[in-house]
């Protein structure tokens, strides 16, 4: 997959230099896209799409929410890092995005910096374990022992290697010494299928994915990776409840340009995402779908991405985490 590949990326590059410099008068005068590097119905999807129709109102041109999963987000992300950097093109992208930084170092047809203008950081969502209901454990403690009697046999899923489920599940594996086998999936929703079915027993994902079937029952609530229940999900315990002290992780939802995109282009974009997601209605709903909203300026945002990018290549280091 990751043919798309040095040689698209090295062939924009005098198109991204040219529209550098472009002037984004009169823009946007056509359809901008978002590129969501996931299969539809995630938490990228549904974050993505929850934008861009407000947005495409303050813009005055469709949002058009494009699906493009294959090679742990980077198919997606690489389409982007290759368009002219026009205002017309963003990527959605979420933690694998900087943990490729460190799982394909020297083999990504662009860096997962420095290609991009950072836009917005979105939106956060903390982590919650789900377990299928065929599962004989409810609760951390129960898991923990399953797995423990049975290494290796416990499968977890995750939308993907590199993902933020996938690494959170790898940095508690560390923590507490268990054996389970990873199952990566192109995003969430087939994961999820085979969580329902019982082919995989556990997986780490967004409240907003795994709500309905928790309310359901098709899957049991095991703990928010968090520091305190969240108050739109009182009833799930946090895993430091369960025994697991000081355990947080979160999904995040960072907007992202291709490199010398203008920047009254990225600010304009960044200032509407703003506007919407802090929205009071706005943000009710996105708690009620498990989301805090964060609207963040390009500056902070390209901090934040840095500082995931050291983050995930300390959990990669200390739990060996390859892609071979």
């Amino acid at each position: 997959m990751l043919e798309l590949t040095r040689r698209g990326a090295l062939g924009a590059g005098a198109a991204l230099l040219a529209a550098g410099g472009a002037r984004a008068a009169g823009w946007p005068d056509r359809p901008v896209r978002f590129i969501v590097p996931y299969t539809p119905g995630g938490t990228t999807d549904v974050a993505a799409r929850f934008v861009a129709e407000p947005l495409s109102r303050a813009l005055g041109q469709p949002v058009v929410v494009e699906n493009r999963p294959g090679a742990n987000s980077i198919v997606g992300a690489g389409a982007v890092a290759a368009s002219p950097a026009d205002g017309y093109s963003f990527a959605v992208v979420i933690g694998a995005h900087a943990a490729n930084a460190t799982l394909y170092k020297g083999k990504l047809p662009f860096d997962p910096v420095t290609s991009f203008a950072p836009v917005s950081l979105m939106m956060l969502a903390p982590l919650v374990m789900g377990a299928s209901a065929k599962m004989p454990f409810a609760d951390l403690p129960g898991m923990l022992a399953y797995a423990r009697a049975r290494p290796g046999a416990l499968n977890y899923g995750s939308s993907g290697i590199g993902a933020a489920a996938h690494l959170t599940m790898e940095d508690l594996q560390t923590r507490t010494g268990v054996q389970m086998t990873h199952i990566p999936y192109r995003g969430t929703a087939p994961a999820l299928q085979d969580l329902i079915s019982g082919n995989i027993g556990v997986m780490f994902d967004s409240y907003s994915s795994l709500r309905a079937q928790f309310e359901s029952g098709s899957v049991k609530p095991i703990g928010f990776a968090s520091a305190a229940r969240p108050a739109w999900a009182p009833e799930i315990p946090t895993l430091a409840e369960g025994g697991l002290a000081d355990f947080v992780s979160s999904t995040w939802c960072l907007l992202l340009a291709p490199a010398n995109t203008p920047r009254e282009i990225v600010a304009r974009v960044s200032a509407e995402v703003a506007k919407i997601v802090k929205d009071p209605a706005a943000a009710e709903r996105l708690r009620n779908l498990g989301f805090d909203a964060v609207g963040s300026t390009p500056e902070e945002a390209g901090v934040f991405l840095r500082g995931e990018v050291d983050r995930w290549a300390k959990v990669i280091t200390a739990a060996n985490v390859t892609v071979e």
